[in-house]
């Protein structure tokens, strides 16, 4: 199929039979079209892949524009370099002209000789002239260009393992020479002293052992670079103190959020993250046993005995000259003993009390001399040592007016306020009135209140049957629990009283007033019963009911 561009503006007769001719290739009535080397071209490909472009159209249909270009493209392209240090046979007896003044070689000028430079050229000696460099001309394609690699010959590499052997060899001989020399005195020596009575191994003594080996192996190793940390060894300053990879990290030890604290910014954890694991033998047992352990103590004693010392005028650096930090600072103790001696002897020859100071050991005083804490399971302390608690910026257990307990230490159940549980009073900065205001507080509940009433107005025949009855409702309607709510109790007799006395209210209309009729002077306890509840669920009708107005008038089968 011709493309547009070749075929030019087509008039509406041309246009319409072009349209008529490609529908009928595809209907398959029509022969389809054939391109340059005589293929078909399927009539169903859109334009837009069979129309060729105009820097590619050649006039006549034709795919070719789609197809990859045939290329010759030499197969080891990429591993093309140039020949270097080729020559291109003998070099000439003479010097010719145009030649390099300072070599004699045709292919380069002066400025562009790489020999080393002569006092006379061989221009004008005409001895020892150079062969002509070959000029090679390597054609490289795209990816040969950006090869970083390209033109490296491995065989170079060789080069490193030889230099590293013949420092090895050096090294190794001038050990041997060190221990040749070495005297009686020496640490070797006196290793080899040692092992005289263990069994004896097919080496030499005076070239070293494996013990040497490994140690001079330690020697050399001091130069090199800690794993996880970049160290100078010159100037000892370590710029990454990271944790090697295959140790496990202190915050995975004790995955209890109550355990140590880790602190992330600087990789530290103080305490012991496993406390019932003995520091001797836990993996690790907190950066303060470290730290206050062995002989870091007396270091920080010395390192702070020098900045006191320096404060004062006095010319002392413990990383300058530690001998003399160490011996300015054991003579500083000397001294401080013998003044403390002094001041005692003194003091003691003045006022006297000397048999006060003789005492039991501390061991005996306190029984032990480790910590021993534990927890209960209510959270009482038992075993270990405990965490010192926040304090609170606020005032903690401060009594005022004659309290013994602070505020908010008892809860009123009837009124639902807070006060003091020494006295029972529950307002705000009062005074504390002991067990005579416990007793007054109890008095004047509403429950004693009514208990006092019903005694004082009950039958004096039965005061204790009284008692019993008008307790009892008073308790149960004063209860934390609403009436009618959980686990129920009902007394018979007193239902059937509650039920007549329903009925007799319903019969009346509903009048309460006329249904609670009391005599003069009597005063009720309280207003509902779970016996009068009761009676009224169950005579009470339900209106919401649909089969409460239903009436069956026919006949039952």
């Amino acid at each position: 199929m011709a493309s547009a561009s070749a075929i030019g503006k087509l008039s509406r007769e041309e246009f319409r039979r072009q349209k008529d001719l490609e529908a009928a290739r595809k209907a398959g009535t029509a022969p389809a079209a054939l391109d340059e080397e005589g293929k078909p071209i399927n009539p169903h490909i859109p334009q837009y892949i069979s129309q060729a472009p105009w820097y590619l159209d050649t006039g006549a249909p034709s795919l070719s524009h789609q197809r990859r270009p045939a290329t010759t493209k030499p197969p080891n392209e990429i591993d093309n370099w140039y020949d270097r240090g080729a020559r291109a046979g003998p070099a000439a007896k003479k010097y010719r002209k145009g030649a390099c003044e300072n070599c004699g070689a045709m292919t380069h000028k002066k400025q562009d000789c790489l020999e080393r430079p002569r006092k006379k050229g061989a221009k004008f000696t005409n001895k020892d002239i150079q062969a002509d460099e070959v000029i090679q001309e390597v054609h490289t394609g795209y990816d040969a260009k950006r090869d970083r690699w390209n033109g490296y010959d491995p065989a170079e590499h060789a080069r490193i393992y030889e230099e590293f052997e013949a420092l090895e060899e050096a090294r190794k001989k001038f050990r041997e020479e060190e221990i040749d020399k070495q005297t009686a005195t020496d640490l070797a020596t006196a290793r080899k002293v040692a092992k005289a009575g263990k069994e004896k191994k097919d080496v030499d003594p005076d070239f070293g052992s494996s013990d040497e080996e490994d140690a001079d192996e330690d020697k050399y190793a001091d130069a090199a670079d800690a794993v996880g940390q970049k160290l100078d060894t010159k100037t000892r300053i370590t710029v990454r103190n990271l944790r090697i990879r295959e140790d496990t990290a202190k915050y995975l030890i004790n995955l209890d959020p109550e355990s140590a604290y880790y602190d992330p910014k600087t990789r530290s954890m103080r305490d012991a993250p496993l406390k019932n694991v003995p520091p001797e033998e836990a993996k690790f047992a907190g950066e303060n046993f470290f730290r206050y352990s062995g002989e870091a103590p007396q270091v920080q004693q010395l390192q702070l005995f020098a900045w006191q010392a320096a404060q004062r005028g006095n010319d002392v650096h413990l990383n300058a000259a530690p001998t003399q930090g160490q011996l300015l600072h054991e003579e500083f103790e000397e001294k401080k003993e013998k003044m403390r001696d002094i001041n005692k002897v003194s003091v003691l020859a003045k006022y006297g009390g000397e048999q006060y100071l003789e005492r039991a050991p501390r061991e005996v005083l306190d029984s032990q001399s480790e910590y021993y804490v534990e927890y209960s399971r209510t959270g009482q302390v038992i075993k270990g040592k405990e965490r010192v608690k926040a304090r609170s910026k606020y005032a903690e257990d401060v009594y005022i007016n004659n309290h013994t307990a602070v505020w908010g230490s008892w809860y009123d159940v009837a009124s639902g306020s807070w006060g003091y549980a020494c006295c029972h009073s529950s307002t705000h900065v009062s005074y504390c009135s002991g067990e005579a205001g416990k007793l007054a507080a109890q008095a004047s509940t509403a429950q004693a209140l009514l208990a006092s009433s019903s005694l004082q107005l009950g039958n004096s025949s039965k005061p204790d049957e009284q008692t019993e009855a008008s307790n009892a409702p008073t308790e149960q309607n004063y209860s934390k629990k609403r009436v009618g709510e959980g686990d129920v109790t009902l007394d018979k007799e007193r239902l059937a009283q509650a039920l007549a006395e329903e009925k007799k209210r319903t019969a009346w209309g509903g009048d309460e007033n006329r249904s609670k009729k009391r005599k003069r002077g009597e005063i009720g306890t309280h207003d509902v019963t779970e016996e009068e509840l009761e009676a009224y669920r169950m005579t009470r009708l339900k209106g919401d009911d649909p089969m409460a107005s239903y009436v069956d008038n026919e006949d039952a089968y």
